[in-house]
């Protein structure tokens, strides 16, 4: 049985505030799955005792994932987090009954909350994002976070298309934002309910969106610093904005290293360079280049000396 906490989760949208660590998906030089890497990341995640970890996202590198090893690098991630934290499973398909399909499955496998992603590709109208996260959201009683992030996907999920959501499908409670556009953000905060969670998608905006009603971030910059995201979050939300600004401008230069090239091949640089997993991406990314690697080790260097 879960611990009381988790299953609280469910139902409580405060849970969602604060940092969610979009946890990169360790692979051996061979390019096979490692396990053991994988816990010792989730282990540093939850010793900073951050909000949760998201698996399987765009960080995790889903989309070169087989079923099998999503669900593999799902259930691991559950039986090790054991309550402790809760955990947020990523769901990317641009078919409709393929993300219903994985959101069941990750359901099953004992997700806490699902982060789906607009469909990639097909270009659908608003009402064709509307029909297809409501689809999704039928088939499970799993909390929805609703994932835009058009720089990947060529299609911006619009505020009165969430509005719509929010208002028929009581699972979904939130969205990871990654448009980029602070106004869009604004108009989602001003015209949803509060119980609706607006998460940054972004690292460089988690601060500017926090201060429009934002209530966290899901990052990338947390895998290599969790405690200190977790802190700029928190520290926002208690109403210390003074050292929320102060850690947003440490961490900011390395935010922005860790996107030099194409998530998350910065960041697996990064974590190799500490010790915590290989650099190996899966085809089609390719490891960061000579001249890259070494933006990142000085920001990674700079980074590690402000906070030891």
């Amino acid at each position: 049985m879960r611990d009381k906490t988790i299953n609280k989760f469910r139902t409580d949208p405060n849970s969602f505030k604060g940092c969610w660590t979009a946890l990169v998906t360790p692979f051996k030089k061979n390019g096979a799955l490692d396990l053991e890497a994988l816990k010792k990341l989730l282990e540093r995640q939850i010793s900073a005792h951050v909000s949760g970890v998201v698996l399987c996202g765009s960080t995790g590198e889903a989309a070169t994932l087989s079923q099998e090893e999503f669900i593999q690098v799902l259930g691991e991630g559950v039986r090790y987090c054991r309550g402790r934290i809760p955990v947020m499973a990523g769901v990317a398909s641009n078919d409709t009954a393929k993300a219903a399909a994985l959101a069941v499955q990750a359901q099953k496998a004992g997700a806490d909350a699902l982060l789906v992603l607009s469909p990639y590709y097909n270009k659908p109208t608003q009402e064709g994002l509307y029909q297809h996260f409501k689809a999704v959201a039928g088939k499970v009683s799993s909390p929805i976070v609703i994932y835009n992030i058009p720089g990947r996907t060529a299609i911006n999920i619009l505020p009165l298309t969430l509005e719509r959501l929010a208002q028929d499908c009581p699972n979904i409670i939130g969205v990871k934002e990654s448009s980029g556009n602070l106004d869009q953000v604004s108009e989602i905060i001003r015209t949803l309910p509060d119980s609706f969670c607006v998460l940054s998608g972004d690292d460089s905006l988690t601060l500017p969106i926090l201060s429009v009603g934002g209530v966290g971030a899901i990052s990338v910059v947390s895998n290599l610093f969790p405690r200190e995201v977790q802190a700029l979050c928190q520290s926002f939300l208690r109403g210390d904005s003074q050292k929320a600004r102060h850690l947003h401008s440490l961490l900011f230069s390395l935010t922005k290293a860790l996107f030099v090239e194409t998530n998350p091949i910065p960041v697996k640089a990064a974590l190799w360079k500490i010790g915590l997993c290989s650099n190996s991406v899966r085809l089609p990314l390719t490891p960061l280049s000579k001249e890259n690697l070494s933006v990142v080790e000085k920001e990674l260097s700079a980074a590690r000396s402000l906070f030891p």
